[in-house]
């Protein structure tokens, strides 16, 4: 949302910091719920092509080669507009742009309703993949307003798992509708869902206490650093790293996993399909367990180098040795648990990549850095399907072109996993960015989801009564019990020149 030019907060968000602590806990899983459904109606779009490619290729009779061409028309502004949206985040409220891309979703869905034809089936493709290219970073945007650092864990994997639950949803409804109705009908049942999403974002999606500050004092106090400074930075550009490695093995399954169990493990359809569902499984098992674990070691003081940077890094290290051995593993049951660890055990990047970039980005301009990493992320999607072919073509057989697929993934993944784990220190980062200009207050004195308010029974006034300038330019606060990140001192902190306890800063 805009920074406003008065120090009268906008009424969408003047009361948030004003409602009881366990009413705000309750609205905060309820909005996790819905960005968890807008990532299922947001995968459940992108597969119903697919779902229905061959009644469109017999109706309109279209060839195999035309059919990619659609299919490949996605991706032709997905990653420009995520980039885009991601700067504009910062002007717009996450409320809106959430709202506008479940809208766009719904229109992109309707031109082969009124004319089916090629023109019109790549117009829908085009427009929902700019619709849809900036959703799962703005989501996490929007979701991270809602919940402290501390806490984030298990909220961002329920956003990322919402994706694979999406993908497992979609396939026996879609399909169900097309077989029953006709393939327009999942058309135009998706574009019904997404509308009704829309209408209920409207009324519960408001922005969270812990997002951008919004008086005028953060205006003022609230200075953003250049983006070169927080780009090349060791912990974005390490959580940039482990998002690629974990998206080249997710590229690389999406397009030749299931044709590699057929042709060279000899699996049937459903043999294949079952094991990609296993595989699945896999990943969501360790999306719901892996970081509400580090969460909890947040809480106790862990740093977040040992609690989200290193296993970020281990992940993809771990995921690129199973896929580097499997060229050299033959027995069946080894070679199916080392594709399950290749193509499953990354999956906690992707929530964790978001948490480490955040923790070094003021917040007005965590958006844009999502966005940048969000772009950035997709580009294994263009590169591993590509690249693999063009080793199956060259290779003296399809076994050894695999082969040498799978090394050259596993080392690509292996460099990327160790910069993760080389490179990702929040703590000190955020000392070496932040006293270069009094940015806003993340997350530090803005009351925890469910928690009590924030200076209640201290007698400290709460965040919402002070005078706009009560924190302009002051140090970042530190919260007791907590990692040792700088935080941005703002309108949001128990106080001028305080610490969480109400005692003096330490000297920086």
């Amino acid at each position: 949302m805009a920074e406003p030019s008065s120090s009268a907060p906008p009424r969408d968000t003047a009361t948030a910091p004003s409602r009881p602590g366990e009413s705000r806990g309750r609205h905060a899983w309820l909005i996790a719920a819905m960005i968890v459904t807008f990532m299922m109606v947001n995968y459940a779009d992108k597969s119903v092509l697919g779902l229905a490619a061959v009644p469109i290729m017999d109706e309109l009779g279209i060839s195999n080669s035309t059919y990619g061409l659609i299919s490949s028309s996605f991706a032709l502004l997905f990653s420009l507009s995520g980039l885009i949206v991601g700067f504009v985040s910062a002007r717009i409220s996450s409320r809106v742009l959430l709202l506008a891309m479940a809208v766009l979703w719904a229109v992109a869905q309707l031109p082969v309703l009124f004319v089916a034809s090629v023109p019109s089936l790549v117009a829908g493709r085009v427009l929902l993949g700019a619709a849809e290219g900036p959703a799962a970073s703005m989501s996490m945007h929007a979701l991270y307003k809602w919940f402290p650092a501390d806490r984030r864990g298990l909220p961002s994997a329920l956003q990322i798992g919402g994706a694979a639950l999406g993908t497992l949803v979609a396939a026996p409804v879609v399909t169900g509708l097309i077989t029953a109705f006709g393939w327009r009908s999942a058309f135009l049942v998706l574009a019904v869902v997404s509308l009704v999403w829309a209408l209920v974002w409207w009324r519960v999606g408001h922005d969270g206490p812990y997002g951008e500050t919004r008086t005028a004092a953060s205006a003022l106090g609230g200075r953003r650093l250049p983006y070169r400074h927080l780009l090349l930075n060791g912990t974005v550009l390490g959580s940039i790293a482990g998002a690629f490695g974990a998206s080249w093995a997710m590229g690389l399954s999406h397009a030749w996993l299931p044709a590699y169990l057929r042709t060279e493990l000899g699996m049937t359809p459903g043999g294949a399909a079952t094991l990609i569902s296993t595989v699945s499984a896999f990943s969501l098992v360790l999306l719901l367990s892996v970081p509400p674990l580090l969460d909890a070691l947040r809480r106790r003081g862990v740093s977040g180098r040992w609690s989200a940077g290193v296993p970020q890094g281990v992940a993809v290290a771990v995921a690129a040795l199973a896929m580097t051995a499997l060229p050299f593993v033959e027995a069946r049951g080894a070679h199916l648990v080392l594709l399950a660890v290749a193509f499953g055990g990354h999956a906690i990047v992707f929530p964790l990549h978001y948490m480490t970039s955040s923790a070094v980005v003021p917040p007005l301009q965590r958006g844009a850095v999502f966005g940048i990493v969000a772009a950035t992320g997709t580009l294994p999607g263009l590169l591993a399907p590509y690249v693999t072919g063009r080793l199956l073509d060259s290779a003296a057989s399809e076994s050894a072109g695999y082969g040498h697929a799978y090394l050259l993934s596993g080392a690509v993944m292996l460099v990327c996993g160790l910069i993760a784990l080389l490179t990702i220190r929040p703590e000190r980062d955020a000392r070496r960015l932040g006293p270069a200009a009094g940015r806003p207050n993340d997350d530090a004195g803005a009351p925890d989801a469910g928690s009590r308010e924030t200076g209640a029974g201290t007698g400290r006034p709460d965040a919402g009564s002070r005078g706009p300038d009560a924190d302009a330019g002051r140090p970042g606060a530190r919260e007791p019990g907590a990692d040792t990140e700088l935080r941005w001192a703002g309108p949001g902190s128990q106080g001028p020149g305080l610490q969480a306890d109400g005692s003096k800063p330490l000297a920086q």
